[in-house]
């Protein structure tokens, strides 16, 4: 706002002006716009009614009446589209623009209502109904602002027109009328644009509130162990989770028909349309071969949508199954620590037995299982340091010749026995007391049941098919283990040999899960393979 006219204007009035006191949105920028346009569109109509009434166009612009209403029409039009042209180009000082714009329009109709004969013409309708636009679109105390230059120019003509030609009631009457519509429009307008403003801001927040809602329970979703569906009336899938997808083996098309993917779940979907009932059904996936169970949910959207929840059972069985044993790692570390004294005593008592019968057979069957008792303590005991970790990286090419170095002092025959087959990064990030653990007893089981022959043991590093992983194959050529017990072989307690413990592969599987890798048993022709997935080291 220039300096000169902050004298003639009220505080309040003089912060408008100023782009950082008022709250210019872009709705307000989109509102004067139109504004614009309206402007630019009543200066082409009055400027072709001017013409149509002065006709013939030869009269148009000499006769000297016209003159005044010509040069006002024209600089009306000029201005307009000025105007519209500037507002492409800066989208800076709103309110100062549109107070202007006003102004132009106060100044342009009052003169053009004057000379044509008072407001008896239709050019007070046209000054009010911009008036009108000017309070929709601009701020607070502006309004009445607008109204009174309005109201001023109005009046003032007026005086000047009794002044000149005497007094006139009519005339002074539809000034006042028309003053008064100027104020009781302008504040209906900013009443109605306050509103409207309001409506918007809220229907905004709600928008952001929603599209915010919208993608946390589409993480939400996405993340969930579990599949989700949502299946048309008709059995064609419309939307789904990256579980689900994995499960189902779905691909990408827009319309997935269900009976394409989980024929059975399709036929069984049509039947609980026909007959709901609110429990879980177990399928089989023919993509994945997980067995899974699924839900049907009824929803109350416009299209009657089904949700269908499939949860991975086998995932499940694994939890449980991880409860159970977390359970039984608890009662038998508890138990483990009070059989620790007694069997130190019987040890003891053992010992003495043997220094007076050193050749009893009885004594030696005490202090055999004694020691096997010991073992199995200690293995247990050693469960409850799974979780203290130190990682490092560990020189698989380093490491393993020397593990098997080490377990060959028992004279087992370990160095003629095993071989290495070592590429890629052979770089393992693993607690290096646990890795040794992990391995002793893979290797004496491997040791224990292959053929004792150059080679009958392997030990195979490389990269694994995963960025950033690499395994770790532990290979015998013996008899292998029955079928029947490959799902019972990590489970603790259970052994095929009849001095084993039936913990070792337990913990090593406990320990390799404590570092971040995975241990499992491979289906082979013969003999065992037993392969290690872990983090490579960077």
């Amino acid at each position: 706002m220039p300096d000169f006219l902050s004298p003639w204007l009220p505080s309040q009035l003089f912060g408008y002006f100023d782009d950082n006191a008022a709250d210019v949105s872009t709705a307000h920028w989109k509102s004067l716009r139109y504004f614009l346009f309206y402007r630019f569109c009543i200066a082409w109509i009055l400027l072709v009614f001017f013409i149509l009434q002065a006709l013939p166009l030869s009269s148009v612009f000499e006769a000297q009446e016209n003159l005044p209403q010509c040069l006002a029409i024209f600089f009306y039009l000029i201005t307009a589209s000025v105007s519209i042209a500037v507002f492409r180009r800066s989208a800076t000082h709103f309110n100062l623009k549109l107070s202007f714009y006003v102004l132009v329009d106060v100044i342009v109709f009052s003169f053009l209502i004057h000379v044509g004969g008072g407001l008896r013409n239709a050019l007070g309708v046209i000054m009010l109904a911009s008036l009108a636009g000017a309070c929709l679109v601009g701020h607070g105390i502006l309004v009445l602002f607008y109204a009174s230059l309005a109201t001023v120019a109005i009046l003032l003509g007026e005086l000047i027109k009794i002044a000149v030609y005497g007094f006139d009631i009519v005339g002074l009457f539809q000034s006042g009328i028309f003053s008064a519509c100027f104020f009781g429009v302008g504040i209906s307008s900013r009443l109605i644009a306050k509103r409207l403003i309001e409506n918007e801001r809220l229907a905004q927040r709600q928008k952001l509130a929603l599209k915010n809602q919208m993608l946390v329970n589409q993480r939400v979703i996405e993340e969930m162990h579990d599949g989700i569906l949502v299946l048309s009336q008709d059995g064609n899938i419309k939307q789904h989770n990256p579980r689900a997808g994995h499960l189902l083996g779905l691909g990408d098309l827009p319309v997935l028909e269900l009976r394409n993917y989980a024929p059975e779940l399709a036929a069984r979907f049509f039947l609980w349309r026909a007959h709901p009932v609110d429990k879980p059904l177990l399928f089989k996936a023919k993509a994945s071969g997980v067995n899974f169970g699924a839900r049907f949910i009824p929803t109350e959207s416009s299209e009657n949508d089904v949700l269908v929840f499939i949860e991975d059972m086998e995932h499940l069985q694994e939890q449980a199954r991880q409860l159970k044993l977390a359970a039984l790692g608890r009662l038998t570390a508890n138990i483990a620590h009070e059989i620790r004294n007694p069997l130190s005593a019987i040890n003891h008592a053992g010992a003495l037995l043997n220094e007076k019968t050193p050749d009893d057979r009885l004594t030696r069957i005490i202090l055999d299982n004694v020691r096997r008792v010991e073992r199995i303590v200690s293995d247990i005991l050693e469960l409850g340091h799974r979780d203290k970790i130190s990682q490092e990286a560990l020189n698989l090419r380093l490491i393993l010749p020397n593990l098997v170095e080490e377990y060959d002092d028992g004279k087992n025959g370990a160095l003629e026995t095993v071989i290495f087959e070592i590429s890629g990064i052979a770089t393992l990030l693993f607690d290096r007391v646990h890795f040794h653990q992990v391995m002793w007893n893979l290797l004496g089981n491997a040791l224990r049941y292959s053929l004792k022959k150059r080679g009958s043991v392997r030990l195979i590093v490389y990269d694994s098919a995963k960025d950033g992983e690499i395994c770790l194959h532990v290979r015998d050529d013996g008899l292998g283990i029955a079928p029947g017990l490959m799902e019972q072989i990590f489970e603790p307690f259970f052994t095929t040999h009849s001095k084993g413990t039936g913990l070792g592969l337990y913990i090593a599987r406990e320990l390799c899960e404590a570092n971040g890798a995975r241990i499992k048993l491979l289906n082979t022709s013969s003999g065992t393979d037993f392969c290690i997935s872990g983090k490579a080291a960077k």
